[in-house]
């Protein structure tokens, strides 16, 4: 096979893949909102995302943690791939992936119920249940990996003279750590949070996820003009 065919294969593949970085995050908060708004018990200014996993309608949440997932460990893959010295961290495209494999365990394992969702549900359980352990455990590449993502992206573009995308990366970083130690707090059933926490969760989840989005679509941009 001739080199430029080969070449023009690999361009065309690379952008396949971070087409799926760039799709996962709306598509992912897209269900999300769809389904927190149809059912009439849950509150999505109060209950966290990965309730919607549980009960009857539980599947739809289910498939879009596996969807999602897988897409973002194919984008992950893409990022590893682009000729750019400012994207070229290993790092930051393995914690992404990392992530990804995070969301599909968290279709795997379900939370526990929490604030009194489903309803009939205590507003926290006395102990948890096993597989409430492994879903905390399957979001630790997502809560801690993504942060350090951006981190790592921060100091690659900073060192490659990018200061708008660095601080981007910083600020996205420095967002979803706050929000999302807020709304654990919230899910304790602190008082004060109690009834915010699921929009503090949400605010992480789209800065994160926005953050790849835009990642990947400047990726794609790179790779048409290598």
């Amino acid at each position: 096979m001739p080199l430029e065919v080969r070449r023009v294969r690999s361009a065309s593949l690379t952008r396949a893949l971070l087409s799926c970085g760039v799709v996962a995050g709306p598509l992912f908060v897209t269900v999300f909102l769809i389904e927190g708004a149809r059912r009439a018990d849950y509150s999505p200014l109060r209950h966290p995302v990965s309730a919607l996993s549980l009960g009857p309608q539980g599947w739809t949440q289910v498939a879009n943690f596996s969807a999602t997932g897988t897409l973002y460990v194919a984008g992950a893959a893409g990022l590893l791939r682009v000729p750019d010295s400012a994207l070229s961290t290993r790092l930051g495209p393995t914690l992404i992936g990392a992530a990804g494999l995070g969301l599909v365990a968290s279709a795997v394992f379900h939370t526990d119920p929490v604030s009194g969702y489903p309803p009939g549900t205590s507003d926290a359980s006395a102990e948890h249940t096993t597989s409430m352990t492994r879903h905390g455990l399957a979001s630790i590449p997502i809560v801690v990996g993504l942060p350090s993502a951006a981190l790592a992206y921060a100091r690659r573009f900073h060192r490659g003279g990018n200061r708008r995308w660095a601080v981007y990366c910083a600020l996205t970083a420095a967002s979803m750590v706050v929000n999302f130690a807020v709304a654990a707090v919230g899910f304790g059933q602190t008082p004060r949070l109690v009834n915010r926490a699921g929009l503090f969760q949400r605010a992480s989840i789209v800065t994160a996820f926005a953050w790849i989005t835009a990642l990947s679509a400047r990726a794609i941009n790179r790779c048409g003009t290598a």
